[in-house]
This record gives structure tokens, C-alpha cells and sequence, in this order.
């Protein structure tokens, strides 16, 4: 008798204890919902947690607190706010909070989304930056890109001329995907023609995003992680050991071109062996396979996302998609395809790109972070271990900054206005001597 007892006052301690500690600093924290005992606010997220923030936000501020579970959470929902967790105190804010699905992956400390700003990820970080993403580098792709957009319209033009549907984000995938992949491995991961081909890929990618999207108690009770109550981590790891699979092979062949004496081809794959080839870099063959796939989930899955955003919502508003084609025919012509060159004659298409991100951002919750250090930031009290996130659905959609903000692409007076401006900076309409706010990240 006596066990099951202590078994039952060991399990609540791990409830109560942070409800405890957390209660000393809550007077200092922004206003929020009372919440119930325990569980805190997490019945108010619902499905769409962003929607059910942004309405919370409406009531309560846009700097709230919430208590969900056992972690107290700040949601900015205003630039204001944002602009002091992402910019102003942006280093306050820089320790990632590792949620358990990315935990799930092989050598999750070689990642760059979630490990802590130490020597290591700043090394990555510059190595990226120098390497994989100069403007020497991207000019260099260009004429690739431009193969695989006449790739991925050619391949559209053939199913439609047998009849059959476009499916336009996985086709978008693809095109993202083999440009990620030509630019790490110089070869094509995926056969645009091929179903089968790319739909392990696709399948793998997409059970990660969104296994790592769903709510997960581990998260909320991180005392609860190792019973993996919904199978995330069952489910998930399987996608993760796949792909190092793929990459595992990519890299053993180039090795072996490598000692055949083959002359390197200078893509990102060739820079990271080289790096392994370095005692002192830090780098080896398992910890640079985590750092591809954060290259090819980002660069892959997110924009194929807003390719398929962007085509819902000209195909859902006729007039504004007559407007992108007649733009491009009476400032391109029909004889050639459109180039990055052209993008400063399209001030429209721009407009399409902008709202799209604006209206739907890829991530909607943007990354949580952990205040590692007692801090003062917009006139408030931050305790040690607090997580912080921002609601850009919530931004993006806010009639305080955005002029009916569910109507996008109506006064072509104002394009001139939205393509100048700088991230997070105000700027004027043209018409009406009224100022919104621009807040893209991406």
C-alpha cells in the first residue's frame, strides 16, 4: 500500500514543482489566461494553435503568457513585440527550445536549428554563409534554376495535354528538391516523371514536418518524454535513419570517387568532405548528414509550400491572375520564359510572392526560443527558462497593420510602396497618408 502511494506523490511532485517555481515570477510576466491546474492553456490552442493564439491575443494583449503544461510560454502577436525577441534581444533569445520530435534524429546536436550558439553552429553557420549561400555562389545557379522552372512547366504542359491534374505542391517539391540536392550532390534526387521516385522522398519529408508540427505532450511535459505517449518518436525516427540512408550513400560514392583520383566537382558535398579531410574543423562524416538535411528540408518542403499557396490564391481570384499574365506578356513577350532578370519589371508578380508569404507563412509559429538569462525587454520582467514565440499568422493578418488585410492585391497604387520597403520597417500607402507594417522574415 505504501508504494503505490509514494509512486503517486513522486508523479505529482513533477506536476506541481513547476507550477511552484514558475508562480514566483508570474506577477512579473505579460497578462494571460488563468488556465486550469496542471494542463494550464493547452485545451485553448485547439487544432490551429495560431488562429486560437491570435484570437487569445485579442483579449489579452499582443505580449501574453501562457502556461502550457508545465513550460511558461511569452506568443508575441505584434511587430513591437517581435521585433524586440527577434532583433533588439535577439541574443537574450538565441537557446532553442528542442522539441522531441528533432530530438529523434541521429546526432541531433550536429543540426543548426537546434542546438545552443556555441563555437560549433557558429563554425556551421559561417561555413553556410561563405560557402552555400554568397552571391558568387547563387549567381553560379542561376541558369539552374531557371532548367529545373522549365522543367517543372514542361512537365505541368505534358499532364495537361494527356488530361490529367497537375498536382502543383508536388511538383513544386520536386523542382525545389533537385535544386537543393544539384547544389550539394551536383545529381538529381528526384525524376520529375517518375511517381514512385520521388515519393519515398516526399513521404519522408513530409511525415518530419509534420510529425514536428503536431502537438506533443513531451513538449508541454517534458517529465513525460520517454513514455512517447503518441508514438512521435516511433513514427518519426524511422523518416530520419531513411534519409541518412540516402545521404549515406551520396557521400560513400563520392568518397570513392574521391580515392579513384576523380576530380572533384566543387558542390557543397565536395566543401564538407573537405572539412572532414581537417583534424581541426570538427567536422566527420555523421555530423555533416544532419546539416544536409536542414539544407534540403529548407530549401525543398517551404517553398514548395508557398508555390502552392501563391497558385491557390491567384486560381481562387481570376482578375489578379489575369493581371500577373497580362503583366508578363506586355513587359516579357511569349517568345521566352521569364528570368530573375525580369523580376524588376513585374511589380505585380512581386506583389503575388509578398502577400502570399504574408497571408500564409510557412511557419506560422515561429521558432520558440528560451530566454537563458534574467532580462528586461519591452518593459518586462523575462525569468530564466521562459520560452518565447511569435505569432507571424497573427502579424501578417492584423487590421491594426495591415489595411483589410484579408484583401490582398486590390490597388496596384501601392505596389510601388510595398516593394521598397525594409523588413520591419514602417511604410506609407500611397493612398490615404495611413502606415502599415511589413513583417516578413522569410
Amino acid at each position: 500500500m505504501e508504494l503505490p502511494i509514494l509512486l503517486l506523490c513522486i508523479f505529482c511532485w513533477f506536476f506541481i514543482k513547476p507550477l511552484v517555481l514558475n508562480s514566483k515570477s508570474s506577477r512579473k510576466l505579460p497578462p494571460g489566461p488563468t488556465g486550469f491546474p496542471v494542463i494550464g492553456s493547452l485545451l485553448e490552442l485547439g487544432s490551429k494553435p495560431n488562429r486560437s493564439l491570435a484570437e487569445l491575443a485579442k483579449i489579452h494583449g499582443p505580449l501574453m503568457t501562457l502556461k502550457l503544461g508545465s513550460i511558461t510560454t511569452v506568443i508575441a502577436s505584434s511587430p513591437e513585440t517581435a521585433k524586440e525577441i527577434l532583433q533588439k534581444h535577439d541574443k537574450m533569445f538565441s537557446a532553442r527550445t528542442v522539441f522531441n520530435a528533432a530530438a529523434s534524429q541521429p546526432n541531433p546536436e550536429a543540426t543548426i536549428d537546434w542546438v545552443p550558439p556555441d563555437n560549433m553552429w557558429r563554425n556551421k553557420r559561417r561555413i553556410c554563409n561563405t560557402q552555400m549561400f554568397t552571391n558568387q555562389r547563387l549567381d553560379s545557379l542561376q541558369e539552374l534554376r531557371h532548367q529545373m522552372a522549365e522543367q517543372l512547366v514542361s512537365h505541368i504542359r505534358k499532364l495537361c495535354e494527356n488530361g490529367s491534374s497537375a498536382d502543383v505542391g508536388r511538383v513544386a517539391f520536386t523542382a525545389m528538391l533537385n535544386i537543393a540536392s544539384r547544389t550539394i550532390f551536383s545529381i538529381d534526387l528526384v525524376d520529375p516523371e517518375s511517381e514512385k521516385g520521388d515519393q519515398e522522398f516526399n513521404d519522408l519529408v513530409r511525415r518530419i514536418m509534420e510529425d514536428s508540427g503536431k502537438p506533443n505532450l513531451s513538449d508541454y511535459f517534458p517529465v513525460l518524454k520517454w513514455l512517447d505517449l503518441q508514438g512521435v518518436r516511433r513514427r518519426i525516427r524511422p523518416a530520419y535513419l531513411r534519409l541518412h540512408e540516402i545521404f549515406e550513400e551520396q557521400i560513400e560514392m563520392r568518397m570513392q570517387a574521391r580515392a579513384a583520383g576523380m576530380k572533384k566537382k566543387g558542390d557543397f558535398l565536395d566543401v564538407l568532405l573537405d572539412l572532414c579531410e581537417d583534424d581541426g574543423s570538427g567536422f566527420d562524416r555523421n555530423n555533416i548528414k544532419p546539416l544536409i538535411l536542414d539544407l534540403i528540408i529548407g530549401g525543398s518542403d517551404t517553398s514548395a509550400i508557398t508555390t502552392e499557396w501563391a497558385m491557390a490564391e491567384l486560381l481562387r481570384k481570376p482578375n489578379e491572375l489575369n493581371k500577373v499574365r497580362q503583366e508578363i506578356i506586355q513587359q516579357i513577350g511569349t517568345e521566352r520564359p521569364v528570368k530573375e532578370s525580369d523580376m524588376d519589371k513585374l511589380p505585380f508578380l512581386q506583389a503575388v510572392v509578398k502577400e502570399t508569404l504574408r497571408l500564409h507563412p510557412v511557419d506560422p509559429l515561429l521558432f520558440t526560443t528560451q530566454s537563458p538569462k534574467q532580462r528586461r525587454g519591452v518593459g518586462l520582467h523575462r525569468a530564466q527558462g521562459h520560452s518565447s514565440l511569435v505569432n507571424a499568422w497573427a502579424i501578417g493578418r492584423n487590421p491594426k497593420y495591415w489595411v483589410r488585410p484579408l484583401e490582398c492585391l486590390k490597388d496596384l497604387s501601392n505596389l510601388v510602396w510595398i516593394i521598397k520597403v525594409r523588413i520591419l520597417n514602417l511604410y506609407r500607402l500611397a493612398q490615404g497618408g495611413e502606415y502599415v507594417q511589413e513583417c516578413h522574415w522569410l
